[in-house]
């Protein structure tokens, strides 16, 4: 199937809007919607907010009507398949049945075991031409990474584990005397989008006692009204301070305290968290490793004349919200390819 150039440019669309609300969906996945008139001009775009607020698709139709546009609404490009069942908002696959839109374009079949495949197969019973992206292509690849955590945590009850690293040129983690970090200011600014992504941050007593971090996000705008975001501390020995886990619960934290590791994926899981980073000490980062408790593991290494390098690896298989970073995607596609065509 080759995709069209509208349609190619509704998906970069659709899935731009969806990553401005990664980190405030869950338990749903970030999703987004772009609809066209026949002629494949894009007529609105919308992405679902947070768990309980219309649907991408339910949004984008609601605009279409506001701004007198349904009329002309003829194609959906939706990132995910539209959902086929009534939870806290009704079906979207019948929301567009209700509309003039009779050609429907899916980035990823739902990965949900339990509905997989009901949204398409009712559009097309109703009366909708439903073309799904193939799975080489970008576009797909892009709309795969935004529900990479949902699809592992609605098939396992477990949520995707991302770990940041920072080393030098040694391979240390020790920032020199007197400062926090021996990062560039754009790697900063990229830990605290990643901050902003994920629902959840794990990090150790270690570090805490060590460091005292905030954890919070700052070098970018966090989401409006978001729900408070879990803060698991891997302690063993009750080391946490009470003072500082005071002012991350007053800064807005759910802080929680994990004594074995081990259950760590299950206490995120079961708190709906889709997506969590870890930014935590050489101890609890040698653990996961270990035990494997991890799903993608960016390495920033400094070298030393401060050149820097970005180093995204993903435990299985290829797809990872990581490649929703510009700064990233670039580095995962060379290591897909090397993985197609090693060096003879």
């Amino acid at each position: 199937m080759t995709e069209q150039a509208p349609i190619a440019r509704a998906f970069r669309a659709a899935i731009e809007e969806a990553v401005r609300f990664m980190g405030a969906t869950a338990p749903n996945p970030p999703v987004g919607c772009a609809i066209l008139d026949r002629h494949g001009a894009i007529l609105t775009v919308a992405a679902h907010h947070r768990a309980g607020s219309p649907h991408a698709e339910a949004l984008a139709l609601r605009r279409c009507a506001e701004q007198g546009l349904m009329a002309r609404a003829a194609i959906a490009v939706v990132t995910l398949e539209p959902c086929n069942h009534t939870g806290r908002t009704g079906p979207c696959s019948e929301a567009i049945l209700a509309s003039p839109i009779r050609t429907v374009w899916v980035g990823a079949a739902d990965p949900n075991p339990r509905v997989a495949g009901g949204g398409i197969a009712r559009l097309r019973a109703g009366g909708c031409a439903v073309q799904v992206l193939d799975h080489d292509m970008e576009a797909a690849a892009a709309c795969r990474a935004l529900i990479a955590p949902f699809g592992l945590w609605s098939r396992t009850g477990l949520p995707w584990l991302t770990v940041k690293q920072a080393v030098d040129a040694a391979g240390g983690m020790i920032p020199p005397a007197g400062r926090h970090t021996f990062t560039s200011d754009a790697a900063l600014t990229l830990a605290h989008r990643l901050r902003r992504a994920t629902d959840a941050i794990v990090t150790g007593s270690g570090t805490v006692l060590a460091d005292r971090p905030g954890l919070d996000v700052r070098r970018v705008a966090d989401h409006a009204g978001r729900a408070p975001r879990l803060l698991v501390v891997c302690d063993r020995r009750g080391r946490v301070p009470a003072d500082w886990r005071a002012h991350a619960a007053a800064r807005g934290f759910d802080v929680r305290i994990c004594q074995d590791i081990a259950r760590l994926p299950e206490l995120l899981g079961a708190a709906g968290v889709l997506w969590a980073l870890v930014e935590a000490g050489p101890g609890l980062l040698t653990a996961l490793r270990a035990t494997g408790l991890w799903n993608d593991w960016l390495t920033i290494g400094v070298g030393p004349g401060g050149t820097e390098r970005l180093d995204p690896a993903v435990r299985v298989g290829t797809d990872t919200p990581l490649r929703l970073f510009p700064e990233l995607a670039p580095r995962l596609a060379a290591a897909e390819e090397r993985a197609c065509f090693p060096a003879s």
